[in-house]
This record gives structure tokens, C-alpha cells and sequence, in this order.
């Protein structure tokens, strides 16, 4: 991996200077770095060996030495190069700019703030109690014991707090607070998927635009266009921002007076990235905060098992400070849990006759229901039923899915898409069928069965659905949600797009029609993704006070008994973070243990093991490695359960340790070998690897 490049200039430049650098015939944007390798002496004084930087951005004040420490930690913590990193954390439209267009850029946007600022003049900055945000009357006694242990405290924090128990409001108030104590500090706030963005925005904004100004709350996402993101980010690195909302990609915002970084819904596995540099947001919000001396909050009603033990009390080893709200606001209860047993149900049954009479039941009423189903399209499967042909990908290993509204068989892995065949082609029989269902079966399925429910008003059931398919048009996911709320849905059908965040006022009723698939899984995260996910689903039904006795989650099942729905009936999280948590010290899982994978793409499956064994077997002849194996352990290679994509084979292999630090001295050291590896002639067919530290997916 190629480390810093050495350029000439004619005047020292401060660390974390942006610049224009020549690189080939390419010109590209560069960061100057500190403690980076000096070159020799002869060199760094004869500027004629070394090529001069081509302009200084330097209109923009230069990044500070707190991003570039989070930089270089995250570099060397997921074994990625800092330039990548860096580069990676910048506005893709800031990497192509010169210093006379940023210039440009820089002025126009002064100008238009001037304006607002003449056509809305903010009034000025309260003090703490004067500030509206300050008044506490309208929170719970949890909120406002919570709020208190946040001031008092230096922290991490995890607020856990059920389902509608105002975890949102307490992030605003510490924000509040923060913002009226310092005319500079500022707030970056997370959130683990963009759909979530809109709402969070608008209310921050409706919080706070009119105290400190209409850009003082920016988002930062990957769904932004390059010159939103740019105009973002400039407000934040200019300070001008005082709160950003973002996804992962937000955590390595330039903020140069972070006082505060929120977490929300902190053990969604979209804080982990799956390419470049395999970071977590999460974990890099505790460091960075660390860094910077600023306060860091979790939120969730169900945290992951790493954060829930790192809160565990401070005498039995814990780092985090556990807030806890276990109640709804006002009298509002969590969702009556009601189980299925599907064993007990025709065997083609896909809504219970008791669930249709609960469904059948709200709308009578004008309330709503959610129908959760983690899987679209309109079948899995299409299967010929003579020759057992099945509709597989032909460049992947999965199949290919039924999209019926379309009449295409469509590939989720490599986006392959074809008409749906006439007949069999394998044998020709004209009778090919579904097998299984997905959200859009189920919405066909569920108008069948409501057909003849009405509304109070006499009219018929609304049904719609929400997942990737139908929301890849631009504001089409807010127009659906629009609908939902102004209770213009009778029945919301989605995938766990709708599960979380959500705050659906008139939902009373949430189904989750399959759950099982994950109860045997081979993944060991598995169930806590499951729990997660089911408990978050019935935490939008009941969030109306006027309607929350009366609101129920369904689940059907064929292992009506099994532990995990237990806990969900009682709403017990903490039962199960336990036992949990008692079977992964006893298999020695994470959070006991630290892993990593070393995952390789090939054109073989056999190529792909073939470099990782081999990458594995030099180990363990090296002589600074050998030593660190007996903390270490390799085992190994295997494929990937999606063993090929696109016509890519993918192989992996688990390495794990008891010691975070002897973990990732080996893999340090290993990096070296991976390259050498890859040059063995029997490694030609190997395309690339990578190393992920802290795997969510094994």
C-alpha cells in the first residue's frame, strides 16, 4: 500500500492544508499530512527531485489535527491507507475543484447567506435558560432523569429506551443545551439509513433554524447531489453548521468544534460499511469523541450486545454509562405480543384466519396495520414442477427473483433482468409456478383476502407497499409516507424499511407474516438481528396515547415456544442480552473475543481459497508472526455464503483473538505476506482481497 508523496512548495503549509497536486498526467487533490515520511536530505533541499504542488486551496481554512488523527486511526485500525480514507471522507465535488472555482463556490454562498440573513434576521443567541429547548415541563421524569446523568457525567452514554419512550426529544435538549452554552460548539447526529434523514431533519430544523439561522442544521448522505453534499459539508467545516444530521459517511464530517456526536438507533448494521475501508460509524463516534473531548450518546431500544455489555456497571468492567427509559411517553403501553402457531394453520396458509380478523378489525375502525415481510418481489422462486428447474442466476449463487408486476426475473446480487420464459427452459412445460413469497405477492394476496372489508367511510381497503421497488423514483418514499401518515392507508406492506424509525401515529396493529428463516441461521448475530428487528417493528404500533391500549404484535411462527419470541412477548430485552451474551463467553464470540476476515475474489472458487491458505500457511512460518498465533487463531478458508456475484467467486477466512491489540499486531504484520502471496503462480487468478475488522456478517 502506497504511503505519502512527497511534493515541493515554496511555503510551509500547515497540516491538513487541502492542495492541488500532480500525480502522472493527472492532476488531483491532495492533504498535506504530518509526520509523514521525510524524504532524505539531499532531496527534500534540492526542489528540482521533487515536483511542486500545482495550487493551496486556500480559502478553506486548513482540517484540523483532531480529523486527521480520526483519519489516521481509522487507516490503521481497518488496514486501509490514510489517503484513501481521507479522500474517501471529502465531497467528491471538492476533489475535482481548483482554487479559483472553490473561490467562486466560497463567495457565492457568503452572498446567499448575507441575504437570508437581511430577508430573515436571527434573533440573538439566548442564554441556556432562556432557551425554549431548556424547558423541561413537558418530559417524563425518565427523560429529565436522563438528561440530568448527560450533564453530569463525562460519559459514553447508551440511552436505552423503549419504543416511543422519547428518545429523540432527550438527543434534542442535550443539543439544545450545548448550542445555547457555546456560540461555536456543535452537534453531528446520526442516523443509520437515509430514508430516515427527512423527518429527523425536519424537526432539528424546526428546533433550531429560527435561533441560529437557516443553514445551522445541514444533512450529509449519500442520497444528497454532489453540490448539496459540497454546500454541506463547507458549512460545517466553516462552522456555520451547528448541527449535522448524516449517515455513516457523517462521522468523518469536518466539525472544528464537535461537542457532541448522537448515535441514533446505534445497533443498525448500516453503520458498518461493506466496502473501502470496512468501517463502523459507531465505533468511530466513541473515538472520535474521545479525541475531541466531545460527548457521545447511543440511542436504542435494542443496542447491540457489544455496546450493551460495554454498559454493564462501571465495578464489572463497563465503559459506557447505561441511561435508561423503559416506558412510553404519557399512558401509552408497548404492543400486546400475540403468536401464531402456524403449525396449527392450513399448510398453503399465509395469513392466519385470526390475524385477517384483527386486520379486518382496524380497518372497521379507521386504524391502521403494518405486514412485515423482510423480502421483496413478488416470489423468491420460479420453479418448473416436471423438471425441477428453478429459476437460478446464472452469475451468481441465488436465484433470481419474480417481480410479477413486471413480468421479469430480476437478480438482487448482480441486477440481471429478464422477461419471465413462456415455458420451462429446460424441458418446455408451460406450467411454471411461484415458490414462496415477497411483499409484492403479499400485497396481491392481503386485496384478496380484505376485499370486501369497508372503511368507516364506506370505501375500500387501501393497501400499499413500501420497499426498494416501489421507492426507487425520487420522493416517492416520502410521498408514501405522506399517505400513511394523513391516514390515507388502511394496510402498509413493506420490508424492514418500514420497521424502524418510524413514527406512525395510527398504527395499532404490527404482523410479521415469516419471521423463523433467522432462528437458524449460521450466523451468530443472527438472532440478535432478529430481536432487533422484530422489536423495533412493534415498536410503531400503539405511539397514540388515544389508541395505545389497543395495539397488538402479531407473529407467525412454527416455533411458537422458542426463547427469543418469549422475550419479545414480555418486551424483556435485557433477559435476552443475557442469555445472549452467556453463549457467546461460553463459545468465545465477540464482544469475548475481536475477529477479523480476510475475504479474496477470484475466478475459481479454488483460486480464492488456494491465495488465503497459502497467505495462511506463510504465517505460520514467519518469524515475527509465529509467535503472535498462539493469541491468534486461523482457520480455514471457505466460501462466502454468497459464494459468486457476478461471476466473481468469494472466499473467506476467519481470523479471531481474545486481545484486540495481539489481533491487530498480526494483522499488520500479515499485510505484507497477503501482497507476496498474491504474486504466487498459483494466486494468477485472484482479482483482489481485503481485510474486514469487526465483521458484522461471517
Amino acid at each position: 500500500m502506497m504511503g505519502a508523496l512527497s511534493y515541493w512548495s515554496p511555503t510551509p503549509l500547515q497540516p491538513g492544508t487541502l492542495v492541488r497536486v500532480p500525480l502522472g498526467q493527472r492532476e488531483l487533490l491532495g492533504v498535506v499530512w504530518p509526520n509523514a515520511s521525510v524524504p532524505t536530505p539531499d532531496v527534500a533541499l534540492d526542489p528540482a527531485k521533487l515536483r511542486p504542488i500545482t495550487a493551496t486551496l486556500d480559502a478553506l481554512p486548513p482540517l484540523s489535527r483532531h480529523w486527521l488523527a480520526l483519519i489516521s486511526f481509522a487507516a490503521s485500525y481497518y488496514h486501509r491507507t490514510a489517503g484513501e480514507v481521507a479522500l474517501a471522507a471529502l465531497p467528491p465535488q471538492l476533489r475535482d475543484m481548483s482554487s479559483v472555482q472553490l473561490g467562486r463556490r466560497l463567495k457565492k454562498l457568503a452572498k446567499a447567506a448575507a441575504t437570508k440573513a437581511v430577508a430573515n434576521p436571527v434573533m440573538a443567541l439566548p442564554s441556556p435558560q432562556a432557551h425554549p429547548a431548556a424547558d423541561t415541563a413537558t418530559l417524563t421524569p425518565e427523560q429529565l432523569q436522563a438528561i440530568s446523568q448527560f450533564h453530569q457525567q463525562a460519559g459514553p452514554f447508551l440511552l436505552f429506551g423503549a419504543t416511543g419512550s422519547g428518545k429523540t426529544e432527550v438527543f434534542m435538549h442535550c443539543t439544545a443545551a450545548l448550542l445555547a452554552n457555546s456560540p461555536e460548539a456543535q452537534a453531528l447526529v446520526m442516523v443509520p439509513e437515509i430514508n430516515l434523514t427527512p423527518q429527523l431533519e425536519a424537526r432539528f430544523k424546526a428546533r433550531f433554524c429560527a435561533l441560529y439561522g437557516d443553514d445551522a442544521v445541514v444533512s450529509l448522505h449519500s442520497g444528497m447531489t454532489p453540490a448539496q453534499r459540497l454546500n454541506s459539508w463547507l458549512a460545517a467545516h466553516s462552522g456555520v453548521a451547528r448541527v449535522v444530521l448524516g449517515t455513516r459517511m457523517a462521522v468523518f464530517a469536518s466539525m472544528p468544534h464537535l461537542q457532541l456526536i448522537v448515535v441514533d438507533e446505534e445497533h443498525d448494521p448500516s453503520y458498518k460499511s461493506g466496502e473501502g475501508a470496512r468501517y463502523s460509524a459507531r465505533d468511530l463516534a466513541i473515538y472520535r469523541g474521545r479525541l475531541e473531548g466531545a460527548k457521545v450518546m447511543l440511542g436504542s431500544a435494542t443496542p447491540s450486545l457489544e455496546s450493551w455489555h460495554h454498559s454493564r456497571p462501571a465495578t464489572e468492567g463497563g465503559r459506557y454509562l447505561r441511561l435508561a427509559m423503559p416506558s412510553r411517553i404519557g399512558s401509552a403501553q408497548l404492543p400486546l405480543v400475540r403468536r401464531v402457531d402456524m403449525n396449527h394453520q392450513p399448510k398453503s396458509c399465509i395469513i392466519s384466519a385470526p390475524l385477517l380478523a384483527a386486520m379486518a378489525q382496524r380497518v372497521a375502525r379507521g386504524e391502521q396495520s403494518m405486514v412485515f415481510l423482510n423480502r421483496r418481489g413478488y416470489a423468491p422462486v420460479l420453479q418448473c414442477s416436471d423438471c425441477d428447474w428453478k429459476s437460478e442466476c446464472p452469475h451468481c449463487s441465488a436465484y433470481r427473483v419474480f417481480h410479477k408486476i413486471d413480468r421479469t426475473l430480476r437478480c438482487h446480487h448482480c441486477g440481471l433482468s429478464e422477461r419471465v420464459p413462456r415455458a420451462c427452459p429446460a424441458c418446455g412445460n408451460p406450467d411454471i409456478t411461484p415458490l414462496g413469497r415477497g411483499t409484492e405477492r403479499l400485497e396481491e394476496h392481503l386485496a384478496e383476502l380484505l376485499t370486501d372489508i369497508r372503511r368507516p367511510d364506506g370505501q375500500p381497503v387501501r393497501i400499499v407497499r413500501i420497499d426498494a421497488d416501489t421507492t426507487r423514483l425520487k420522493g416517492a418514499l416520502e410521498s408514501q409516507l405522506a399517505q400513511v401518515h394523513t391516514g390515507e392507508v388502511d394496510v402498509l406492506v413493506g420490508t424492514q424499511m418500514i420497521a424502524k424509525g418510524h413514527d406512525f401515529r395510527r398504527i395499532t396493529l404490527v404482523a410479521a407474516v415469516n419471521p423463523d428463516n433467522a432462528l437458524f441461521s449460521s450466523d451468530f448475530r443472527a438472532p440478535e438481528r432478529l430481536f432487533s428487528l422484530l422489536m423495533q417493528a412493534a415498536g410503531r404500533a400503539g405511539r397514540d396515547e388515544t389508541v395505545a391500549k389497543q395495539s397488538e404484535m402479531w407473529l407467525q411462527t412454527f416455533q411458537p415456544t422458542h426463547p427469543l419470541y418469549e422475550a419479545l412477548k414480555q418486551h424483556n430485552y435485557p433477559a435476552f442480552a443475557a442469555s445472549q451474551l452467556k453463549e457467546r463467553q461460553q463459545a468465545g464470540m465477540p464482544p469475548f473475543s475481536f475477529q477479523a476476515l480476510v475475504r479474496a475474489d477470484a475466478r475459481s472458487q479454488e483460486t480464492a481459497q488456494g491465495f488465503l491458505n497459502l497467505s495462511s500457511q506463510a504465517a505460520t512460518s514467519h518469524s515475527d508472526l509465529a509467535p503472535l498465533l498462539a493469541q491468534v487463531t486461523l482457520y480455514p478458508a471457505v466460501p462466502m455464503s454468497m459464494a459468486r456475484i457476478a461471476n466473481v467467486e468469494r472466499a473467506q477466512m476467519l481470523v479471531e483473538s481474545p486481545s484486540r491489540a495481539a489481533l491487530q499486531r498480526f494483522l499488520s504484520g500479515w499485510q505484507g505476506l497477503l501482497h507476496s502471496t498474491r504474486a504466487h503462480p498459483d494466486c494468477k487468478g485472484v482479482i483482489r482481497w481485503a481485510i474486514d475488522v469487526d465483521p458484522l456478517n461471517i
